[in-house]
């Protein structure tokens, strides 16, 4: 199996990107390093994205709205009992 320097394998991926983008990328990079390329600017941006949402939520967490919301979100689930806890144990 092949590796890309992680623990995990690889995995072959078919998709478009716009024109000018893969005219750039293939000017730009030489083919041997293109997979590593696009990987290293996927995880990137990936990372980012779950960065932003990480901050959003502690964003919306220091709510008090939000706060008021989610206690009375627990105070529902408290009354409310989900059907296989009345059932009888074998």
């Amino acid at each position: 199996m092949c590796h890309n320097g992680s623990s995990m394998g690889t995995i072959k991926m078919t998709f478009s990107i716009p024109q000018g983008v893969a005219q750039r990328l293939l000017r730009q990079v030489p083919p041997r390093d293109r997979s590593k390329y696009v990987s290293a600017a996927l995880e990137e941006s990936l990372r980012r994205k779950e960065a932003d949402l990480i901050r959003a939520c502690r964003l919306a967490n220091q709510d008090p709205e939000v706060a008021a919301i989610e206690a009375e979100m627990d105070a529902l689930e408290e009354r409310i009992e989900a059907p296989w806890d009345e059932s009888p144990a074998r």
